[in-house]
């Protein structure tokens, strides 16, 4: 809250003006109360934001503050899955067509190495501990465990026909890998390196996201139209979510992205061509509302604070951000063509 510039001006003329100690002090009140006032409320804090451009070959960055994309950089060859190291110093990518990982420095936005990966690497999650990273390969039915640091393959886990989307504990203990073909999601044993459970959903599986106390997993199947609860301890399925949005054909209503709160009370998914993204109480399952985005929504990611979520819009060619206290969207930012993948930077 800022005081009223009429108020502002009033202090100022009274300050100016040779009046009794009585006055001086009513101002000198006034404007205590005025600034304290003030000072209640900030600012959103600034972030950055790195979103990969498929067809473009390039990564748009965004200043989270100013809501406008601040530099773009070339990289490599279709660009998808994107993720920071754990320091923030390294930005990693997915760069599909070039079957690498490629490693780009934040500060200076200059390419440090490449990391070797298997063909086709799409989606990738890093080790809480920020080492290895964990990177699907649809190709060849792998996910490839990478040193980041040694810059070598440690380990290679057969999987479901091509798998897609990573998730892992925040313990770090469990990995969970989603094949599309197979329609499962695979639980890993991120010690052994060796799967202890499949557990069948349904078709196309996208993206598995854990809650931050671990205690589920969510499973999104984009041609299924669903999204499975999955406890990871037992690995039985808790719920399965659908999704009903008046005017728009079934069909269309495809779920891929998923993002949960901090708090854990939100849920956040994003639904492909139906162009929504639905929020979905977390302790009911139920959806609470369907936010209006760009076309073909893709993946999601919040601000360290929580108070944004910025979504990939790959047919229209932008991003949305939304607030996420009001669950509203509050305008689009133009990118490059076909975003795919976000990740934000907490400085």
């Amino acid at each position: 809250m800022r005081p009223h510039p009429q108020c502002v001006a009033w202090l100022r003329a009274v300050a100016q003006t040779r009046v009794g100690p009585f006055a001086r002090s009513l101002s000198l009140a006034w404007g205590l109360s005025l600034a304290a006032l003030g000072a209640g409320t900030s600012p959103l804090a600034a972030y950055t934001v790195y979103i990969t451009n498929e067809k473009d070959n390039t990564v748009s960055i965004i200043d989270s503050g100013k809501l406008e994309v601040v530099k773009t950089i070339k990289v490599g060859q279709r660009p998808r899955g994107i993720t920071l190291s754990k320091d923030q110093k390294w930005l990693f990518i997915c760069t599909s067509d070039d079957n690498t990982v490629q490693v780009w420095d934040t500060e200076t936005l200059s390419f440090v190495k490449t990391l070797p990966s298997g063909p086709d690497p799409e989606l990738f999650v890093l080790h809480p501990s920020g080492n290895p990273l964990y990177i699907a390969n649809e190709d060849d039915n792998l996910v490839t465990v990478v040193d980041v640091a040694a810059n070598n393959v440690v380990a290679e886990i057969s999987v479901g026909v091509e798998p897609e989307g990573l998730g892992i504990s925040p313990d770090g203990g469990l990995l969970v890998a989603t094949s599309e073909t197979t329609n499962m999601a695979h639980f890993i044993d991120t010690a052994s390196h060796t799967i202890i459970d499949n557990v069948l959903v349904d078709s196309r599986p996208r993206v598995a996201e854990f809650t931050p106390d671990g205690s589920q997993v969510w499973v999104s199947a984009e041609i299924g139209g669903k999204v499975s609860v999955i406890d990871p301890k037992s690995r039985k399925i808790l719920a399965k979510i659908a999704f009903e949005i008046p005017g728009v054909n079934p069909d269309a209503i495809q779920p891929v992205g998923v993002r949960i709160s901090r708090n854990g009370k939100l849920a956040f998914v994003a639904l492909g061509l139906a162009n929504r993204v639905a929020v979905i109480d977390t302790a009911t399952f139920k959806v609470e509302k369907y936010l209006l985005v760009g076309q073909r929504v893709w993946q999601l990611a919040f601000t360290p604070d929580d108070k944004l979520l910025f979504t990939t819009n790959g047919a229209s060619n932008d991003v949305s951000v939304i607030d996420v206290e009001k669950l509203r969207v509050l305008r689009s930012i133009r990118v490059g063509r076909y975003p795919w993948g976000v990740v934000v930077a907490g400085h």
